[in-house]
């Protein structure tokens, strides 16, 4: 009897399908999310001009904190972690601001920020769980499709060559060759089968790089180059620095990515058919603070939930949360093999450039299809989405529009991201919270208690002309007419 008990009370995301299975199954879930995981630090290697084996040592640690962050929250310690399937890896959302931040003060601006913000994070993680209700569908869309359209640029940079100094960037062969790539992944996705679809960007880019090795196009020189086994070195790239604007503006990043981690843990949520409250929330927002205060000493950035694992759950029907511990393991065990972090970092520019298009492409898409959920009947919210995402990308489609500003100013809204969401956050606090409140209250105080002290027998002998205004019954010529209880007037 109490066996019974116990396995129907048990929560489908604990369920232990064994060592090997676990690790197999794990072992797909990094390779559905490896192409994801890799992106950003390439993409901060690139942008802060490092050299091919430093950018290798950027993925390498993104791997390994990746992997102890994914644990951290599939395990989970006392207040710390969900304890669903849900992978953890370096977000997206925080791109766009860190480089800017790295523009005025390199990466140890960007650690300090970093490790910063996520302290205080880990503080609001609570508070945050309680007030998701000003994160509707039109912020959380707007957000998403800015990030996307804000790493675009990337994209095109990767595919004409990366570096603007050399003779060949945005020659034909290069363009080409990101086209390539890009081709790859569209025939990869519509002919494939669902495994082969599902890991058409890993599959893409290995071809791609197989084919300009063939033509002349990749360089692995410098693979050789360091040890092939080593732990990640602490700050290997100098001693954090903190700049108050440069935590503020990653302040916002922890908003977003915050925003970013509960959809998808209420997503996960419905897929593995198990409860989720404002405590658990609060929970895998923690471990998301956590990871992320601790990455910088491991040369990494901000943590965040990758969504496409959620749909790997979906389509798999593998929900158990020992899985993805599983591929955690696998993550941090990649991340100590500093060779394959420089295999990838010889990966050909232009290669990542096709790569990058479908990549950050994607992000806005899934962006668009949040905004489908959104009420349009009502024009503020067609309005919140238009002020915001103009506001957020003028400084992508004129870099200096902000060139006469403050120091601080330019670095919390030179970023795409960062600005969006501030805009999209404070229209939709004013239109739905403060005005909404504030018709009600009117109504409340004005329309319906003066409208009650009407008698109902006097709504038959109403004359023409008579109207209601300023909280008094009037007749045509404007005189106040002296309302009974009793009968007429």
């Amino acid at each position: 009897m109490t066996k019974t008990k116990s396995a129907a009370s048990a929560r489908p995301e604990d369920e232990k399908l064994g060592i090997a299975p676990s690790f197999a199954y794990g072992l797909q879930h990094v390779l559905t999310m490896y192409g994801g995981i890799i992106a950003p630090p390439l993409v901060m290697g690139q942008a802060g001009g490092l050299s091919q084996p430093e950018i290798g040592m950027l993925v390498a640690c993104a791997l390994f904190v990746g992997g102890l962050a994914t644990i951290l929250q599939t395990l989970g310690l006392p207040f710390f972690g969900s304890k669903l399937p849900l992978v953890q890896g370096v977000s997206f959302s925080g791109i766009a601001t860190m480089i800017a931040i790295m523009t005025e003060g390199g990466l140890p601006a960007v650690m300090g920020a970093v490790i910063a913000s996520s302290v205080i994070g880990l503080l609001l993680a609570p508070a945050f769980a309680m007030i998701v209700r000003f994160f509707p569908p039109v912020v959380t869309g707007t957000v998403i499709v800015s990030i996307g359209l804000s790493l675009l640029p990337v994209a095109a940079g990767w595919a004409m060559g990366g570096d603007t100094t050399a003779d060949d960037y945005g020659s034909v062969a290069n363009l080409g060759l990101a086209a390539f790539t890009l081709l790859l992944i569209v025939l990869l996705t519509k002919f494939g089968t669902p495994t082969i679809s599902r890991l058409s960007i890993l599959i893409a880019l290995v071809l791609g790089t197989v084919f300009a090795a063939v033509v002349g196009a990749a360089d692995f020189s410098t693979v050789a180059e360091g040890p092939i086994v080593a732990l990640p070195t602490p700050f290997a790239f100098g001693m954090p620095t903190f700049n108050v604007a440069a935590i503020l503006s990653m302040l916002i990043v922890v908003l977003v990515t915050f925003t970013e981690t509960t959809a998808d843990l209420l997503a996960v949520s419905e897929v593995v058919g198990t409860k989720v409250d404002s405590k658990r929330i609060a929970a895998g927002l923690r471990a998301d603070m956590l990871s992320s205060a601790v990455s910088p000493i491991f040369n990494s950035f901000t943590q965040s939930a990758f969504a496409q694992n959620v749909g790997l759950v979906a389509i798999t029907k593998v929900k158990s949360r020992y899985v993805v511990a599983a591929g955690g393991v696998i993550l941090v065990v990649l991340g100590i093999l500093p060779v394959l972090g420089r295999v990838v970092a010889a990966i050909p520019t232009p290669v990542l450039g096709g790569v990058g298009i479908v990549l950050f492409g994607s992000v806005a898409a899934s962006g668009i299809a949040t905004l489908a959920k959104v009420d349009y009947r009502d024009s503020l919210n067609l309005i919140i989405i238009a002020v915001a995402l103009g506001f957020g990308l003028l400084p992508l489609v004129v870099p200096t529009v902000y060139a006469a500003f403050p120091a601080w100013f330019s670095v919390i809204f030179q970023s795409s991201i960062s600005s969006t969401t501030m805009m999209a956050l404070l229209l939709n606090i004013f239109f739905h919270h403060v005005l909404k409140r504030r018709r009600a209250v009117d109504a409340e105080a004005v329309s319906v208690p003066a409208f009650r002290e009407i008698p109902h027998e006097l709504l038959a002998i109403l004359k023409e002309g008579d109207h209601y205004v300023g909280g008094a019954l009037k007749d045509a010529e404007d005189n106040e007419i002296a309302v009974r209880s009793d009968d007429s007037r």
